[in-house]
């Protein structure tokens, strides 16, 4: 039975990437996660679900929470957890009874937090565009930090705390010119995009100077964030790098040395058997190194850190299981034969394929099977021929209508970025832990559908 495992689809097991640690195949090659068998899942909940494994999802939430204290000790370390990748109720608590706070960036994620029952002071509010009622909102709660993104945010923001008779506690968002990402589109630290204050034009200076000079405003620090899904720590020492020698060049001119950076996050996760995933102890340790190093070169003090881990706890900690429906093969364009496997999803679940060419893999997850590898296409059931699920895998030869497909990885950026496309509603998020399984989102019915449909 392992060798038929193995030859299936390699790297399914415990813990081993890109699978959560609470996957394995039973003797019957079935898949389960967190000890229940994804048949349970699919019969229970349907498909296509999202099955989240919440031991698995704390435990990564612990390592950057005890790698980044360990290595920056005696400053203080927050680990903020970037909602956008994923974030619902349940996970919100989750991460925040694991000692992390919650980075929003709208509305909408923060109504999520706050119903979770996070505290204000917890929370840090992001966005490059934020609305004035968002503005008012996040001092409402009395969050913990708010990140401008622009000039004319320094003077919304500070307006919105003068009605309030609050002082208002900000970051400024500066762009370091480092280039990383694992695409150009989750790029975020170039000088040509949409975020940040560029260091190098002088308007990160420049929105520093016009904090400091609205009473309504308490600067925090600076915030770097240069992109996702990145593999390598070099990028982030060298990002951290420029953010604490601008600190340097702030304290010269306004005699104000900020107290706090944050380094972001997009710290790259393995979609792929084979892929080594960036390691929370050995990234804590390089970045701590260089903010020391840079600290001593400088002659300033080592300041408190935050980070934005959010892909790096929430993706290995999910998968997504299908149906699998047609089956039929197709002649590639290199002339090669390939099987097109449909499922009873696609771009509207998992839209990073067709977005970003993202790789994912996938694996029969209802038996085992003897048969030969066959070269594959996971393919959804929308009306686009871009609407790919996974672009190549090998698949047993006998896939057929009614096996339960998984998709590892999927916990970021799958649900969170889902839609209706073809008026096809979306899947629940299941959570499974110790055995038992619950939905922590339902799924969308046709009737949800409808309802927003005034006619």
């Amino acid at each position: 039975m392992e060798a038929e495992r193995t030859e299936i689809q390699p790297g399914v097991g415990a813990g081993e990437p890109p699978w959560s640690a609470g996957v394995a195949r039973r003797a019957t090659g079935e898949l389960e996660v967190a000890g229940v068998p994804v048949s349970d899942l699919a019969g229970r909940f349907g498909t296509p679900v999202y099955v989240l494994d919440e031991a698995d999802l704390r435990a990564r939430a612990r390592a950057y929470r005890d790698a980044f204290t360990r290595e920056l000790a005696p400053s203080s370390v927050h680990v903020y957890y970037a909602g956008k990748a994923f974030l619902s109720i349940a996970v919100a608590r989750w991460v925040h009874a694991e000692g992390l706070r919650i980075d929003t960036a709208t509305g909408g994620e923060l109504a999520v937090a706050l119903r979770a029952g996070i505290p204000g002071a917890d929370i840090g509010m992001h966005g490059n565009n934020k609305s004035d009622a968002e503005i008012d909102r996040a001092l409402a709660a009395g969050v913990g930090r708010i990140v401008v993104d622009s000039l004319p945010e320094v003077a919304r923001v500070a307006d919105a705390a003068a009605r309030r008779g609050v002082r208002a506690p900000v970051m400024v968002r500066v762009t370091t010119g480092v280039h990383a990402g694992g695409h150009e589109y989750i790029s975020t630290a170039h000088e040509d995009q949409k975020f940040g204050l560029s260091i190098a034009a002088g308007r990160a200076e420049e929105a520093v100077a016009a904090v400091l000079a609205r009473p309504e405003l308490e600067l925090l620090g600076l915030h770097s964030h240069i992109g996702s899904q990145v593999l390598e720590a070099e990028a982030f020492t060298v990002a951290a790098r420029s953010v604490l020698e601008l600190r340097a060049r702030i304290a010269e001119t306004h005699g104000v040395l900020v107290g706090e950076v944050d380094l972001g996050g997009g710290y790259g996760v393995a979609y792929l058997p084979g892929e080594v995933p960036l390691d929370p102890a050995m990234l804590a340790a390089e970045l701590a190194r260089t903010v020391r190093e840079v600290c001593a070169e400088l002659g300033t003090d080592v300041p408190d850190v935050s980070i934005e881990p959010g892909r790096a706890i929430v993706a290995p900690a999910g998968c997504t299981l299908y149906t699998v429906g047609t089956v039929k093969p197709v002649r590639a364009t290199d002339g090669a034969d390939r099987l097109y496997v449909s499922v009873d999803g696609g771009m509207s679940d998992s839209i990073r394929p067709a977005l970003y060419g993202a790789a994912y893999t996938a694996t029969i997850a209802s038996r085992a099977s003897a048969a030969p590898p066959v070269r594959s296409r996971v393919v959804g059931k929308h009306c686009e021929s871009g609407d790919i699920v996974v672009h190549d895998v090998d698949l047993p030869a006998d896939v057929a209508a009614g096996d339960l497909l998984a998709v590892p990885a999927t916990g970021a950026y799958g649900r969170s970025m889902a839609s209706q496309y073809n008026l096809v509603p979306r899947p629940g998020v299941v959570a499974v832990a110790g055995g038992e399984a619950r939905a922590v989102i339902r799924r969308e019915t046709e009737e949800d559908v409808l309802a927003l449909d005034l006619g």
